[in-house]
């Protein structure tokens, strides 16, 4: 039996027990007030890594390995072409079939999120049609940055608008300071979440207070706050977010989705012990080794990583040692 299949079977008496055990004297995570957002992103999503032969070209034989796999897990959907997914490696044609056939061994009760980003408005307005059209059921859409000096809020709030105006699917904003360089500013985020087709945000700066100040602000909006890692994931729905897209669910979306369901059962104490047992595997599949760290994990739990694309170069033997040391030491492997 696959691992973590596995791990969700042998998950799902101990949640039920402790849940149990739990009813009447924790309290869990609120409604939050305001209205019903037109799409429901409440829950975990993992941003899918893209699969490549050792030609470096899109294995999707093995995309379609990993897939069958994810949907032994109850996550709310799926994430194609996020950072995790090598996005700025891809070519055009190969971004659209990408989604297409997530989008078709998929069930419907399941979201498909697709990166839809560009440099200029134009090109973001295109490719998120396209997106539409290849069947994702919302944009995520990263802030330009390569003239990030020129990127102030009155910028990136037309650009946004542009985009949600046009595009035929609702809008997710990405803020990954990490990768661009550039934080979407809370008061563009304000301003934005008032926009009817613009329903939510990844967030992966890691600022709780900034989160919680969002969430806060735009509850009359129904506006969804989505943490953008694992290591701020229970962190993030104490302050109210909806879910979390996160690397590390391509590895242990099994655990990711028992945390989100411990906190909303006001199990905390158990979501704060199995928070505490992800931080380290998650800093080493993001901050430490980043994508090739990841596949290498992905690897190890019998998932088909691979390698990356050129110039992103694989771990080393010893590398991939710490890796795997890492998941041993916190009870994972």
């Amino acid at each position: 039996m696959a691992l973590s299949t596995r791990l969700t079977s042998s998950l799902r008496p101990a949640l039920a027990a402790l849940c149990r055990a739990a009813h009447g004297q924790h309290r869990g995570l609120s409604t939050p007030q305001g209205p019903q957002p037109k799409l429901n992103l409440g829950g975990i999503f993992p941003p899918l890594t893209t699969p490549f032969s050792p030609a470096q070209e899109v294995d999707y034989a093995q995309l379609e390995g990993n897939l069958r796999r994810y949907a032994s897990i109850p996550f709310r959907g799926l994430v194609v072409l996020g950072s995790s997914g090598e996005y700025p490696f891809l070519a055009p044609h190969e971004r659209l079939e990408l989604v297409s056939r997530v989008r078709r061994a998929l069930p419907r009760d399941r979201l498909l999120l697709a990166g839809s980003g560009c440099e200029s408005t134009r090109a973001t307005i295109e490719l998120t049609g396209s997106m539409a059209e290849a069947g994702a059921d919302a944009a995520l859409v990263v802030t330009p940055c390569y003239y990030r000096g020129a990127m102030g809020s009155a910028a990136l709030v037309q650009h946004y608008t542009e985009v949600a105006e046009a595009s035929p699917i609702p809008v997710v904003l990405y803020s990954v300071p990490a990768n661009t360089g550039l934080e979407l500013p809370l008061e563009a985020v304000l301003t934005l979440a008032q926009h009817p087709n613009i329903i939510g945000i990844k967030d992966s700066g890691g600022d709780i207070t900034r989160m919680g100040l969002i969430v806060h602000k735009t509850k009359q909006e129904g506006f969804q706050v989505l943490a953008g890692s694992a290591g701020f994931l229970l962190a993030s729905y104490a302050v109210g977010a909806s879910g979390g897209i996160c690397a590390l669910a391509n590895v242990l979306g099994a655990p990711l989705c028992q945390l989100e369901h411990l906190c909303h059962q006001g199990c905390w104490q158990e979501a704060h012990e199995l928070q505490q047992r992800l931080i380290e595997p998650n800093t080493a599949v993001t901050r430490r080794f980043g994508i090739p760290g990841l596949k290498a994990a992905m690897d190890l739990f019998g998932y088909y990583g691979g390698p990356c694309r050129s110039p992103l170069a694989p771990l080393s033997p010893a590398q991939v040692e710490e890796l795997r040391g890492t998941f041993s030491t916190n009870g994972w492997l």
